[in-house]
């Protein structure tokens, strides 16, 4: 449903089933289906995409990717789920918090800065999505226009993935069955996320968008913390 529409809730994906199996199995299985409803989701939004913002934060992002290939095996997975889920839930009570005025939208530096580290922890977890809120919630887009930069954006991410994830030896046959088993359903919440954001409000996209990047934020940090 979050590649059909309601962005944020993607990243509760992987923490999900990282409960019942190891969080790389779950990030390997994860992966091609991810990248296979890319493609649907994209159809779907196909030119409603902005520009000017993916020249700033596509670059960025496949050089997090990078940068977390080359540092996967040294890194601790729970850490990864503290950092991403205190980016999310910070992000949130500033702007939650009530201000007089409106916040500048964040400039191409910073941009470029959050969709790095956006790049870096969906390598590792899948859950780039919140780093990448920080710069693009505040851009104020229409949501047709918010759901399409998303896609795109996750789309090459994940295919820029695949051949450091071989590299890292993270596919086997069991995995790849699996994604293979659970593909329909991502196929199915692709088209049933599609028919609920265009039967609600701009605002109310928002508010479910913020709900899910709460939900995620505290999955992420309870997993991490209770781990260590």
């Amino acid at each position: 449903m979050s590649k059909g529409g309601l962005g944020g809730g993607g990243g509760v994906s992987t923490p999900v089933m990282s409960i019942a199996i190891p969080p790389t199995a779950a990030a390997a299985i994860m992966l091609p289906v991810l990248c296979v409803m890319d493609l649907a989701g994209i159809k779907a939004y196909l030119n409603k995409w902005d520009r000017r913002i993916l020249a700033v934060i596509l670059p960025a992002g496949v050089a997090g990717c990078a940068l977390g290939a080359l540092t996967f095996r040294a890194l601790d997975e729970n850490w990864i789920r503290i950092l991403v889920g205190v980016v999310a839930l910070a992000f949130l009570a500033y702007s939650i918090y009530p201000k007089k005025f409106l916040p500048e939208k964040p400039s191409a530096r910073a941009g470029g800065f959050w969709a790095t580290v956006s790049g870096f922890t969906s390598f590792i977890t899948h859950s780039g999505g919140p780093p990448l809120m920080v710069y693009l919630l505040p851009q104020r887009l229409e949501k047709a226009v918010f759901v399409a930069t998303s896609l795109v954006y996750f789309a090459a991410l994940n295919y820029v993935k695949i051949l450091p994830y071989f590299w890292l030896g993270l596919f086997d046959l069991r995995n790849l069955a699996t994604s293979a088993v659970l593909l329909p359903f991502g196929i199915g919440g692709i088209y049933l996320g599609l028919w609920v954001q265009r039967r609600i409000s701009t605002r109310w996209f928002y508010n479910v968008v913020y709900a899910l990047l709460f939900m995620t934020g505290c999955k992420l940090l309870y997993d991490g913390v209770t781990a260590l």
